[in-house]
């Protein structure tokens, strides 16, 4: 299931890079790309089994409560994702495809390590290594998505640097041009 997410990112954003160059070097705010990116998403997710699930730019709610992950120090934070590909709670057994935080490259690296963090947070199957699936209830803390990606825009140079976060742990990084 993981793998078939990575080709469904992939070619969204193919599509997009391809589609929105000049939109990209415009050097239009983070917010602007991400609605962008979730069109072409979107777009991509029709086409799967995954169909009934949604594409949300700065999606802020768990079951009708904020979001919140526990972090490396166990604090408990409030989240708000750049792009979530979810069932807005329709499917309890598995809510959480997709999260992806976006910065541009001008940004610090301590806001790039925040969302680095927060995709490890987020992928993570449990906080406390306990998770009782119901069938009803979901985690305290949002958790379980199937894949993370950190995306990394370099308008100067016109490349992409995305890394794929799984399970809790940094998998691969790779950079794209555009």
């Amino acid at each position: 299931m993981v793998q078939q997410l990575v080709e469904i990112f992939e070619k969204a954003n193919k599509g997009f890079l391809k589609e929105q160059e000049r939109f990209i070097i415009s050097d239009v705010s983070e917010r602007s790309i991400c609605g962008e990116l979730m069109k072409y998403l979107t777009n991509e997710i029709s086409k799967t089994t995954f169909s009934s699930y949604h594409v949300d730019v700065e999606y802020n709610r768990n079951d009708g409560k904020i979001k919140t992950i526990r972090n490396s120090e166990e604090k408990i934070i409030n989240i708000t994702c750049d792009i979530i590909v979810h069932s807005r709670g329709e499917s309890i057994e598995q809510d959480n495809l997709i999260a992806i935080e976006m910065k541009k490259s001008t940004q610090s690296q301590h806001e790039k390590n925040k969302d680095r963090d927060r995709l490890l947070a987020l992928t993570k199957d449990t906080f406390d290594d306990v998770w009782s699936y119901d069938g009803k209830t979901f985690p305290e803390h949002v958790c379980r998505y199937m894949l993370g990606v950190y995306y990394e825009i370099d308008i100067e140079s016109r490349i992409v640097e995305i890394e794929y976060y799984m399970k809790g742990k940094f998998q691969k990084k790779y950079i794209k041009q555009f």
